[in-house]
């Protein structure tokens, strides 16, 4: 089986919504990391960060990229921070194709207020600035994806159809 077809990016930019479509369409094993996390810890992500605070997620989602890292034939949708450690870029990059899933930050905003709760790293009240100044700071990390797709006013079958076109499926 080739390799892992890995999908970076903020939150809300459709990691995976995508990813399951991709999967699917390519007939492979869909694993969302974050998921995955929940299942090994038997914690939600919420109360990982609220119990424990986010250095012990960035643990957890760290032996996770490690596992995942040696795996081949995945299409694997990642925490909007597991870029944040070079460690993690390497790994995932060591057996896998980075693709990154870009959105406005109106549409990130939006689509995370439909998932008011399930997003440790936002205030209640996070404005447009707010993710604006986030998305300028992890601009750096998402610059090791070896493509990037806009997902704005795209249909799920849109953004897969690109994805396959680039990696050449």
């Amino acid at each position: 089986m080739g390799k892992n077809i890995v999908l970076i990016g903020f939150m809300g930019t459709g990691k995976s919504a995508v990813g399951v479509k991709l999967a699917e369409r390519l007939n492979l094993e869909f694993i969302d990391m974050d998921r995955e996390i929940e299942k090994v810890t038997g914690l939600l992500i919420t109360q990982i960060f609220r119990r424990y605070g986010e250095v012990r997620f960035r643990s957890e989602e760290k032996l996770m990229v490690q596992k995942l890292g040696k795996r081949n034939g995945l299409v694997v949708a990642t925490g909007g921070g597991a870029i944040l450690d070079k460690d993690n870029i390497k790994a995932l990059q060591e057996n896998g194709v980075l693709i990154c899933l870009e959105s406005t930050p109106e549409e990130i905003l939006e689509r995370v207020n439909r998932k008011k709760g399930t997003r440790p790293l936002l205030k209640k009240n996070t404005t447009i600035e707010d993710i604006k100044e986030m998305l300028q700071q992890r601009e750096k990390y998402y610059s090791c994806a070896d493509f990037k797709v806009n997902t704005v006013g795209k249909q799920l079958e849109q953004i897969v159809g690109e994805i396959i076109d680039n990696i050449g499926y």
